[in-house]
């Protein structure tokens, strides 16, 4: 460390340039000078496509980085936290760190050696709040801890704790419509790879309020060039999320809403957190099946619901299977189905025009089915909270 010390004292600058380009990807320009007053200077470059943009043109004393008592830390995490613009509020969480539920969002925190945070070894599931009701609560539950299972992270509680302490986490929000969101981790404990040294698995619940009215237009979906997740981990709900990130980011790029997978053998998957579905000009109802992929609480219960249209008339079978790209594209209706977008037509996927180009018949009535299910279905999808 003297030795270090040393180097850096000396008022000699110290250059670091990477000035190549490597299969196109950005290259970092990078020049540092450390003084005696133990000031450094940076400017940074990124180098893009014949592009060169500076990133960062700042000076800063380390001396001036502060060091802050636990108060003085909340105090700003809070000033943070106001200044911050979102339409989403967060109302209550629960961490079994604490054993217990806080509404204060600076509060709403979870430790840096917890697994789930630097080795991603953790899983999460979701249920939306409506008018007071928690929405498909026990299958949302239940996949949880199939997930968890998957993923060799041992329960902190049995099922009925964890649900008991989902339900009146949402009380102490006092939340009416938004959704609740939980997650299960290895635990913490320490920042190896192996989570033997956790004390014990870890459970976190957070309730949003978000006020977002459901949308029914109809969006463009591309087909995806991130690596789908081998069926392994695919299956398993995990807070490994950067395939499905990335997905997503790439379908903004271009304009459109949501990118859509294609499995090792080329049939139509999933999207990035949603299933996805089809209706033939037989008025077949097609979804790609669940071997590979996540089993979608929303996709499911369309299965079910789907079935009064096929008494109505409106659908002249159900089928869940392999579909291929071709089926896909020259079907009538193209629908994305999840917890986030509940039922989103498609309008068009790459440049193929799905249909007419305008929002199907069958989506407006699979919509009208979920949200009525949200409204008024049975018990076994809507749980009452006691507020």
């Amino acid at each position: 460390m003297a030795s270090l010390a040393k180097t850096i004292s000396q008022n000699q600058p110290v250059p670091t340039k990477l000035t190549h380009h490597v299969n196109n990807l950005p290259v970092f320009s990078r020049n540092l000078c450390y003084s005696r007053t133990g000031s450094f200077g940076e400017m940074r470059f990124i180098r893009s496509c014949g592009r060169t943009e500076a990133l960062i043109d700042s000076s800063a004393q380390l001396s001036d980085v502060p060091l802050l008592s636990c108060s003085e830390a909340i105090e700003r995490i809070k000033s943070t936290q106001a200044n911050q613009k979102s339409k989403q509020q967060f109302l209550a969480m629960y961490s079994s760190i604490f054993g217990g539920i806080t509404t204060d969002p600076a509060a709403m925190v979870i430790p840096m050696d917890d697994h789930m945070v630097h080795r991603g070894h953790g899983v999460f599931d979701t249920a939306a709040i409506c008018d007071g009701y928690l929405y498909e609560l026990d299958q949302h539950l239940d996949r949880i801890i199939r997930s968890a299972s998957m993923a060799k992270i041992q329960l902190p509680f049995d099922r009925e704790s964890l649900r008991r302490i989902l339900i009146q986490t949402v009380s102490a929000s006092k939340c009416r419509k938004g959704s609740l969101r939980y997650w299960l981790s290895a635990g913490v404990g320490d920042f190896q790879l192996s989570p033997v040294g956790c004390h014990q698995s870890t459970f976190y619940v957070i309730v949003i309020q978000d006020d977002s009215p459901f949308v029914s237009k109809g969006v463009k979906v591309i087909t995806s060039s991130i690596p789908i997740k081998p069926p392994q981990f695919g299956t398993v709900k995990s807070v490994n999320y950067l395939p499905n990130v990335l997905s997503k980011m790439e379908a903004e790029e271009t304009g459109a809403f949501a990118a859509i997978w294609l499995d090792g053998e080329g049939f139509i998957a999933e999207g990035p957190n949603m299933n996805v579905a089809f209706v033939t000009k037989e008025r077949l109802l097609l979804m790609p099946q669940f071997d590979k992929i996540l089993s979608g609480c929303t996709a499911k219960r369309v299965l079910t619901l789907a079935k009064a249209l096929v008494r109505e008339g409106k659908l002249h079978g159900i089928k869940v299977g392999n579909v291929t790209v071709e089926e896909g594209k020259k079907a009538e209706e193209m629908i994305l189905l999840g917890s986030g977008v509940l039922v989103r037509p498609v309008v068009q996927w790459d440049e193929q025009v799905i249909g007419n180009g305008k929002e199907g018949p069958v989506a407006q009535a699979l919509l009208d089915l979920i949200l009525e299910d949200m409204q008024s279905g049975p018990p076994t999808v809507r749980v009452a909270v006691p507020y």
